[in-house]
């Protein structure tokens, strides 16, 4: 009884602010995600799922209309035009509801994955399932279920069993992998596309597994309650801000479920959604990128959860399997080196928007600036959370390891932190991060009292920053450049000062910072860099890097002009909040991968600046 009252209680809540909520129909990608940190799915402003891989993120889709309108496979409601739709996420949960009204009828689709603890050795339960609970609110809704799935990225024919229990599909082309609909509905009436009349509550699962307990529509209730207490719980424990804490939370809440839950992150849910409609910049990325994942990490652990932290360390650690292996930038999920990169040339992709790419061949470039971002974490682990004295033992092997890499590629060029496809180069950015890699490990030999590795890693940062002062500045321009072969301004410049490598009030970094926004920033957008590439000239805003100028911005001064540039850019995410990793400058549409890790990690910590200026005004 208890559960049911909670269920009701934050239904109505979110029923309220469904009501008075602005849906944004602009092309934004118009997507919810919800997730369990095994798997996600995309959930259209409609209630149609169209993006799913089962049973983990980077397992084949189920529902792909994403990138195949036809071919790709949904789940969701025809409805007559009558209805007025709109969508919200239960207040503090990563559970989405989408509510159809009419004049005389309305109804609700609750989507969420169960995800909650089990009371035994505080283990998890994250299932490959998501359940699709029909709330009926008043009148007799009509609608038809769009049931279609198309297993295995739709590379065969699905094939339809209908039993009494349930609906079971398979591909022609893996008959292994099978999905099962249990539900209260009829299901003839769904397979045969009937039109259902709705007069009381229902409910749908989908579960890749078939079931070994009775499923009902009590069973849902108990399950979406224990579901809600998770998030609300996993939420209670997030750092609370007096500014923008709504937009920090659900950033979080995003980045959480891109969190696998092994401790290793995604850098998105999605692949081959491109950067420009109609060009070719569309890659896979379902991955744990050192660099997306140690800033996405740090995030979580300044916010308040240490646990997450603790749980990419020992991916980390699990990864690097001995101090003698050669390191990746990126790896699988689960620890998987090889990510060989495979073109589903049966799928249109997004707006037509050709290739559609699964895995990634940027697994083995050399990208310097990688490990600059992990022992800045790592820092933060010695710093503030040491283990046990075996595991700070591994972690200083590790990290011994990882500065000899260092001390040996830093000179090298490499593609950098945008992973550029063609000749490497002495970029600017990736000479920083090896010098914060080397400064972070030498305080690190500190505060173990190894004063000989300190001393020479300390002069091996040394050497970084000297270097990069005589070849990275350019008086030509009166700017450091992109890097030591060119002139070229590059956004990545900006994080030379948030990483310590040199002062806001330093004139080279604050002429560094208003030659970008000149050169980089249109229309309220910024550029990555804006010369051409492997690929050409790119054409999209890279999210992330508008909020790196803001910060920039904040930190020499242009407080004003850093707050109305956050605001704007505000507007740009969807009607969730919710922001991908592109955004075209003319139409605002979210364009690549979604959603970001990086965007919202980036979000949060632009927020926070601001909510604590905020906090230190308020005590004057």
């Amino acid at each position: 009884m208890f559960c049911y009252m909670i269920h009701d209680f934050m239904y109505k809540i979110d029923h309220c602010i469904i009501r008075a909520q602005k849906i944004i129909l602009m092309n934004k990608l118009n997507y919810g995600v919800i997730g369990n940190c095994c798997t996600a799915a995309l959930v259209s402003d409609k209630a149609c799922i169209e993006w799913l891989c089962f049973p983990n993120f980077d397992s084949p889709s189920i529902f792909a209309a994403l990138l195949d309108r036809d071919k790709g496979g949904r789940f969701g409601f025809d409805v007559s035009d009558d209805y007025h739709i709109s969508q919200s996420y239960i207040p503090h949960t990563n559970i989405l509801s989408t509510n159809f009204i009419s004049e005389e009828n309305e109804f609700a689709i609750v989507d969420f994955m169960p995800c909650y603890h089990l009371s035994e050795a505080n283990e998890s339960y994250r299932p490959a399932e998501i359940y699709r609970y029909i709330r009926w609110i008043k009148g007799k809704p009509r609608f038809k279920v769009n049931y279609a799935p198309a297993p295995d990225y739709a590379r065969g024919e699905t094939i339809f069993n209908t039993t009494t229990q349930y609906i079971e599909t398979y591909s022609t082309s893996n008959s292994k992998d099978r999905q099962y609909l249990y539900s209260s509905l009829p299901l003839c009436d769904i397979a045969q596309h009937k039109k259902i009349t709705l007069t009381k509550d229902e409910f749908f699962l989908l579960s890749y597994n078939e079931k070994v307990i009775s499923i009902d529509i009590e069973r849902e209730k108990l399950e979406y309650c224990r579901t809600l207490v998770y998030w609300l719980n996993w939420t209670d424990r997030t750092k609370k801000f007096t500014l923008y804490n709504d937009i920090i939370e659900r950033s979080l809440l995003v980045l959480k479920m891109m969190s696998f839950y092994n401790g290793a992150v995604l850098a998105a849910i999605t692949t081959s959604l491109p950067e420009t409609i109609g060009e070719v910049r569309n890659w896979d990325y379902r991955f744990c990128w050192l660099r997306d994942a140690s800033m996405s990490i740090e995030t979580l652990f300044k916010i308040g959860h240490v646990d997450a932290a603790r749980r990419f360390m020992r991916f980390v650690q699990s990864t690097f399997v001995s101090q003698h292996d050669t390191y990746q930038i990126m790896y699988g999920i689960r620890g998987e080196r090889k990510l060989t990169e495979v073109i589903l040339d049966h799928l249109s992709g997004y707006k037509n928007s050709q290739p559609v790419r699964i895995g990634n061949d940027a697994y083995h470039q050399l990208q310097n600036d990688s490990f600059g971002y992990l022992m800045d974490l790592i820092y933060q682990y010695y710093r503030l959370m040491p283990g046990t004295l075996d595991e700070v033992e591994d972690m200083w092997e590790m990290v011994k390891s990882i500065l000899m890499t260092v001390i040996s590629d830093w000179r090298k060029p490499d593609k950098g932190i945008w992973e550029i496809r063609g000749e490497g180069k002495n970029f600017v950015s990736s000479k920083v991060m090896c010098w914060v890699a080397l400064d972070r490990g030498a305080r690190i030999a500190d505060l173990l009292n190894k004063p000989s590795y300190r001393q020479y890693w300390s002069d091996e940062a040394a050497r970084i920053k000297e270097d990069v002062m005589r070849n990275g500045w350019k008086e030509d321009i009166q700017s450091f450049s992109q890097a030591y072969e060119n002139s070229d301004l590059d956004a990545s410049l900006l994080l030379m000062e948030p990483y310590g490598f040199i002062q806001a009030n330093d004139i080279r970094y604050r002429k560094t910072v208003k030659k970008i926004k000149q050169t980089l920033l249109y229309k309220g957008l910024m550029y990555r860099y804006n010369t051409r590439d492997d690929f050409g000239h790119p054409s999209s805003a890279f999210t992330i890097c508008t909020f790196w100028l803001i910060r920039a911005l904040y930190v020499i001064g242009e407080k004003e002009e850093a707050r109305c540039l956050f605001e704007e850019m505000l507007h740009n995410s969807n009607h969730l909040g919710l922001f991908s990793e592109d955004i075209d400058f003319e139409t605002k549409e979210q364009l690549g991968n979604f959603p970001q890790a990086y965007s919202h990690l980036a979000l949060v910590n632009t927020a926070i600046l601001f909510s604590e200026e905020d906090k230190r005004l308020s005590f004057k």
